[in-house]
């Protein structure tokens, strides 16, 4: 990777193929065309728009010319969980370096952040844009002061439901959808229960019984791990970033 010409506009950086930082927020990366030799034509566009001092949005585009009927199959809420979980992984990371930058001061950035591989050369052009053309810091226009908030707990600071769930119509449709069926699945495992316990012992075979009883436990079961898969997806997903 390798920044080539930084100005107010912003910088183009060239690797398999070209990435252009659009000052102030806005990274185009797209693949040359040696390189799509078969015409796989596709490109990333993140805009990371800041909001409040410690907040952004981030939005992101994905367009391509291959594969697009994968969309028409794969609901969008799956693929957004994916997605999710690389950007996610790098929320606290940022929260915190953010803080420490904000110690050290914007200016001396690099006593904070130690980047000595080629991989680092955006951040490292992004650095040398924003002190030498913004001052090291975005004019809030006297809104804010440009403090930090105070760091929340880190499941609150992480919590994909209001970050993007309840704002996501596919994925707010699917947690909506799955969170019914996991209480169908718990109604389901008493009203099994409730027919063995109302059922005289004469009136149904044992192997009824055991039938019904491990129908029980399994919609028992599968609502457990259906509430894990909600909150592990759509909540709060943990990462330990020492592995």
């Amino acid at each position: 990777m390798k920044v080539k010409k930084l100005d107010i506009n912003g910088f183009v950086e060239q690797e398999w193929g070209n990435s252009n930082f659009i000052a102030p927020c806005i990274v185009h990366t797209f693949a040359d065309a040696e390189v799509d030799e078969e015409n796989h034509r596709l490109m990333l566009i993140f805009m990371c728009v800041p909001v409040s001092p410690g907040n952004s949005r981030l939005i992101w585009i994905f367009p391509r010319k291959f594969g697009v009927w994968i969309d028409q199959i794969v609901p969008r809420w799956m693929f957004h969980i994916g997605v999710n979980l690389v950007l996610d992984s790098d929320l606290y990371l940022l929260h915190v370096e953010e803080r420490k930058i904000m110690e050290i001061g914007a200016t001396n950035w690099q006593k904070a952040c130690f980047l000595p591989t080629k991989s680092d050369a955006t951040v490292v052009g992004f650095r040398r844009w924003f002190n030498k053309y913004a001052g090291g810091e975005i004019d809030w226009k006297g809104k804010y002061s440009g403090a930090l908030p105070p760091s929340p707990p880190r499941e609150q600071l992480m919590d994909r439901y209001w970050s993007h769930v309840v704002n996501c119509k596919s994925c707010n449709s699917a947690y909506k959808g799955l969170k019914a069926l996991e209480v169908m699945l718990q109604i389901m495992s008493v009203i099994l229960i409730g027919i063995i316990a109302v059922t005289k012992q004469k009136m149904m075979s044992m192997v009824a019984k055991t039938t019904i009883v491990s129908m029980a436990i399994i919609c028992f079961a599968a609502s457990k791990w259906l509430a894990h898969f909600i909150y592990k997806n759509f909540h709060y997903h943990g990462y330990n970033h020492a592995f």
